[in-house]
């Protein structure tokens, strides 16, 4: 470990490298993150299957490929069907849970957690697979740094998806709908809005989100039917750290879990890069709480 601070201290450059990998996969991390924030934010249900549904979109382009087809060009048939897909799960499963107590709404979903698995090792079977995009990695420095086009893309892609969502939420009538059950759902009824619709909403649209997150990490890293676990927590980190409903929130730390990560892997070494995130987790549910103490502190 000492050896590996030593090389950043020594080779500024390496440290140019990391920090573009992590900006560039952290962009991936927003669109999951926000998905989870939405559903967290507006139906208070700790979703434990995020990153199943991640995989779910990593198939899709994976598939894609398979058949000949970019597997870039499966993005939108991914959103679609997995929109309609979080909602038929809303209506089967969720609903019946959205209104219990927190427990309920995580056993609920860390069982359709392990369906979705299942069904996947089925399908697909346990091997390790990737989309294959194409695209070339370009050298820069004399070769001391690399971006791979398909990272530079799918940070654009990112970009443009966020930029549609923020519209969405703020112009369209679905938009401001959901807003308003996040900010009071009892209130929201009262003004005639169908609350149970805004929720079957809110989650498949989460679900089209994960996809489209999961066909850009399909050409970037792999897949794996049981490797969503490392998704969820991702995205369970970036929301606590942020908090609910806040786009700009997630984003940064979304930037900052990639970054972190990259670095932990690299000291630490990859066998340890997933302890960054856990560990990651772990302090900022120490620091949330420390606020909070304060804040009771300072009231009484």
């Amino acid at each position: 470990m000492l050896d590996n601070l030593n090389l950043l201290a020594l080779a500024p450059l390496l440290n140019i490298q990391l920090l573009l990998d992590g900006i560039f996969i952290g962009a991936i991390f927003a669109l999951a993150g926000y998905g989870l924030a939405l559903v967290w934010g507006v139906m208070n249900v700790k979703n434990l299957c995020q990153g199943e549904y991640v995989i779910m979109g990593g198939y899709f382009a994976w598939y894609a490929g398979t058949i000949g087809i970019h597997p870039i060009l499966a993005m939108p048939v991914a959103v679609v069907v997995m929109f309609g897909f979080g909602w038929v799960i809303y209506r089967v499963i969720i609903s019946r849970v959205v209104d219990k107590d927190m427990f309920t709404s995580l056993l609920a979903t860390f069982g359709l957690a392990i369906v979705i698995q299942q069904g996947l090792n089925l399908a697909f079977g346990p091997e390790v697979q990737i989309a294959q995009s194409g695209l070339e990695t370009r050298s820069f420095f004399d070769g001391a740094v690399t971006v791979s086009e398909i990272r530079f893309v799918s940070f654009v892609i990112c970009c443009v998806l966020a930029s549609l969502i923020v519209l969405f939420m703020k112009n369209s009538r679905m938009g401001q709908a959901i807003r308003a059950t996040a900010q009071d759902a009892r209130a929201a009824r009262v003004m005639g809005i169908d609350t149970d619709r805004v929720y079957a909403f809110t989650y498949a649209l989460n679900c089209a989100i994960c996809a489209a997150a999961g066909v850009l990490i399909s050409m970037i890293w792999v897949i794996q039917p049981f490797y969503g676990l490392t998704h969820s927590i991702r995205s369970f980190v970036i929301v606590t750290a942020a908090g609910f409903g806040n786009l700009p929130g997630v984003i940064l730390a979304a930037f900052g879990i990639g970054v972190a990560e990259q670095f932990g892997g690299f000291i630490l070494g990859a066998e340890l890069q997933q302890a960054t995130v856990v560990g990651i987790l772990l302090l900022v549910l120490i620091w949330r709480q420390a606020l909070m103490s304060r804040r009771r502190q300072a009231l009484a």
